[in-house]
């Protein structure tokens, strides 16, 4: 007779079943390709003994092409609940040793459950992805279970923080659900996404091209920009995902977690050297960026994703930030096409999670060319004026060097909504650079003189002198401070200590139409 020990032997004989997946060769196979199973990521990501799965039992119903007693422990995803730091988290992880991970009505049925908690309860979702698209056999419901994550992707989108992890193919259909998402994570060799794979592409344009080279890691990271970071090995992605929650709230009522950290001195007097004095010579905005933060605190996001704009999160005095900088060094820190889109995206996850924003600025103007005009990079560009004036967190401006023309005003000026903007006492603040200006102004001057190039140095130095500074746009209110580079770091600790309580309402409306 039976009795309540047996039932719960069964019950454990049934969760072992599961736990194991397609079984041992399945498993083994994963690991032969240098991949985790599905529980082995969610083991390394979440902290020990944190994670409770929830619907274990669930299998697909599907009876037709050969699925008919075909089993399918779990339908190919674990899904549940556990910590990151301490902090609540909802994670699912596409089990590929279970028909290939192939997503089905159930498998979607789980993975939509599981989000639906995560927005509930106001927890970041965080999505492990190895799959190989579609379950073909269950047709059209299939697709159906794509739909019904991708609406929740975007309504939960900037409610609770969403977090895409690429850990081996993840195609068609299913590359759509990533990009709505807020990070994405890809792992070097092993992770690929694309809309249509190698293979139909050369049936239909007759290009030949691998799975790695068409939508590998390297691709998104530095091509594409769909991917945001990546890492050689599945180990040190899911670290990277960890380290990254660090700058999160929880959700869109929380401020982020505040880090009690006592540096030596707040006074930096390197930064006189960091920035040359000539504003047509390069430099490197991340040394700029580790002079003013906390020491060791700056993640960049994208970083090999247009490099002449730098984002990422950091602390001062503890407290997260989102900086959006010019890089000097590459395209003399121009805005063109790619670096709108990438700042502007930033820009509105900090509005959206509550992280202020501080923009480093050093700008010699929209990047010209026929290719981005026709482009659109005037689309592309209203994007960062659109974001910036949309944002409603604390906005701090510091301009280093340059600041021309309409890109002056698109990195956050105070015509568009900037709380403070700080310029540095060689700041040159003007409708264009002095040698452009001067040639359009004084070209009568120029060609009628005996010595064209003398009077256009001259002119130059002139419109400089009565343009090109900081004390003009200070003395119209759109510089609130001149200060001494030295003292950025203690101006900025100041006034986001100052800004910290800032409450701002715009008109009430359904949604704004952002130029996509």
């Amino acid at each position: 007779m039976a009795d309540i020990y047996s039932k719960i032997n069964e019950l454990y004989d049934r969760r072992r079943e599961i736990e194991l997946g397609g079984g041992d060769d399945k498993i083994d196979k994963q690991h032969e390709k240098g991949k985790l199973t599905a529980r082995e990521r969610i083991d390394l990501l979440l902290d020990k003994d944190s994670f409770v799965e929830l619907n274990p039992f669930i299998e697909h119903r599907c009876v037709d092409f050969g699925l008919d007693g075909k089993k399918g422990p779990g339908d190919g995803v674990v899904t549940g609940y556990g910590k990151v730091n301490g902090r609540p988290v909802y994670v699912f992880s596409q089990d590929f040793t279970v028909f290939g991970g192939a997503l089905g009505e159930m498998h979607a049925k789980k993975i939509v459950n599981i989000m639906d908690l995560a927005a509930t309860n106001g927890a970041p979702i965080i999505g492990l992805n190895d799959s190989g698209g579609a379950r073909i056999q269950e047709g059209v419901v299939s697709l159906d279970g794509y739909g019904h994550i991708f609406y929740r992707n975007a309504i939960y989108s900037g409610v609770v923080p969403q977090i895409s992890v690429i850990m081996g193919p993840c195609a068609g259909g299913a590359v759509y659900s990533p990009a709505i998402t807020d990070f994405v994570f890809m792992v070097e060799k092993t992770s690929q996404m694309f809309i249509t794979g190698p293979k139909v592409i050369e049936t239909v344009t007759g290009e030949k091209i691998s799975s790695e080279d068409l939508g590998g890691a390297k691709v998104h990271n530095t091509i594409s920009g769909n991917a945001h970071f990546s890492g050689k090995t599945e180990e040190e992605v899911l670290n990277q995902v960890r380290n990254l929650l660090t700058y999160f709230p929880q959700n869109h009522k929380e401020k982020p977690p505040f880090s009690n950290r006592l540096e030596e001195s707040d006074y930096r007097p390197n930064l006189t050297d960091v920035v040359p004095f000539d504003s047509t010579r390069p430099y490197d905005i991340r040394k700029v960026i580790s002079e003013v933060v906390d020491q060791d605190s700056f993640l960049e996001v994208q970083k090999g994703f247009a490099k002449n704009i730098v984002v990422g999160f950091a602390r001062i005095k503890g407290e997260v930030i989102g900086l959006v900088c010019n890089q000097p060094k590459s395209m003399a820190g121009g805005l063109d096409i790619d670096s709108s889109d990438k700042a502007a995206r930033f820009i509105r996850f900090c509005d959206s999670f509550n992280i202020a924003i501080i923009t480093f600025e050093d700008v010699t103007g929209f990047y010209p060319g026929i290719k981005q005009e026709h482009g659109g990079i005037i689309r592309h560009g209203a994007k960062i004026l659109y974001s910036y004036s949309e944002a409603t967190v604390p906005k701090i401006t510091v301009i280093l060097r340059k600041a021309y023309g309409g890109a002056y005003v698109a990195l956050n000026s105070k015509s568009i909504g900037a709380d403070l903007v700080f310029a540095w006492p060689n700041a040159e603040i003007a409708v264009m650079g002095p040698q452009g200006a001067a040639n359009i102004i004084f070209t009568k001057d120029i060609n009628e003189s005996s010595d064209p190039e003398r009077v256009r140095q001259q002119k130059i130095e002139e419109y400089r002198v009565k343009f090109a500074n900081p004390y003009i746009a200070a003395k119209q209110g759109m510089v609130d401070d001149v200060i001494d580079p030295r003292d950025t770091r203690i101006k900025l600790i100041q006034a986001l200590e100052m800004m910290r309580n800032k409450q701002e309402t715009r008109p009430k409306r359904k949604h704004g139409n952002i130029p996509l």
